[in-house]
């Protein structure tokens, strides 16, 4: 395959976690990839852009670093022409990206400033950066050069779960939920299908500081498989996603929880 014919992915939140996993596994998958975080740092090859870079090259994909703010709306510009410049299109975008609320707090004792930071990132510049890469999409196809153009929405079972202790994240994923049905609804006619994975309980940094309190609840039965979910789970199913696996399924949300989407007495 010619640099020419391998297609590209746009990966937002990409230097750990799933983004990174999702990365290496496109690698793998013959994809280039441009990949999102808010920092890059050159010279740290241990961790971070950097180091997903290295991995990246190993496995004989091309690789740019985007880095930039989603909640800065100015950054999508200098994020998007930064991947056109060096690859020319966009053929898949996964929108990984999304933080939580620091610290978790009840409901009630909730700041506004924690609200507006967490849906400023996870739904707002979600939002504003899928619109921004649609259009330039949706310019591929007129110029026919579109490779399978495809979406992904990572969001989570917070998007349906309540977790009271972490309002404005459920919040922030359900909007995410509701956003893959739109953005489905309105491409499916000019061929760019659009997929929401939602995770469970996935092994990443953001779940380390309550990583105790979960292996005591997955051992108390929360998850009918019975163990963590790691990053490489939901990596793969994008990778799925990206092919012409579920062609015939736009809209369609994928939950990769190990069960807790089944419905128990």
């Amino acid at each position: 395959m010619s640099r020419e014919d391998r297609p590209v992915a746009l990966i937002t939140g990409a230097s750990r976690g799933i983004g990174r996993a999702i990365a290496l596994e496109l690698a793998r998958g013959g994809f280039d990839l441009a990949a999102n975080a808010t920092s890059w740092n050159a010279a740290q090859r241990e961790s971070g852009l950097a180091e997903v870079e290295d991995r990246v090259m190993e496995l004989g994909a091309a690789f740019e670093p985007v880095p930039g703010d989603l909640a800065e709306l100015a950054d999508h510009d200098r994020i998007v022409a930064a991947t056109l410049n060096r690859f020319g299109r966009i053929d898949l975008l996964v929108n990984n990206a999304g933080i939580a609320p620091q610290p978790r707090v009840d409901i009630m004792e909730m700041p506004p400033e924690s609200y507006d930071r967490v849906m400023a990132v996870n739904a707002r510049g979600t939002f504003f950066l899928t619109q921004r890469i649609v259009r330039s999409m949706l310019e591929a196809i007129d110029r026919g050069s579109a490779m399978n153009p495809v979406v992904i929405f990572i969001s989570s079972v917070s998007a349906v779960a309540s977790s009271v202790n972490r309002a404005e994240y459920c919040i922030s994923k359900a909007a995410i939920s509701r956003m893959a049905q739109l953005f489905a609804d309105r491409l499916a006619a000019h061929g760019i299908r659009v997929y929401e994975i939602r995770p469970g309980i996935i092994r990443t940094e953001m779940t380390a500081p309550v990583r105790e309190t979960y292996d005591r609840r997955i051992a108390e039965g929360l998850i009918p498989q019975q163990r963590w979910g790691e990053p490489e789970d939901i990596a793969k199913v994008v990778a799925q996603l990206a092919g012409d696996s579920l062609a015939y399924a736009t809209g369609i949300v994928l939950e990769i929880s190990g069960g807790m989407n089944i419905r128990r007495l």
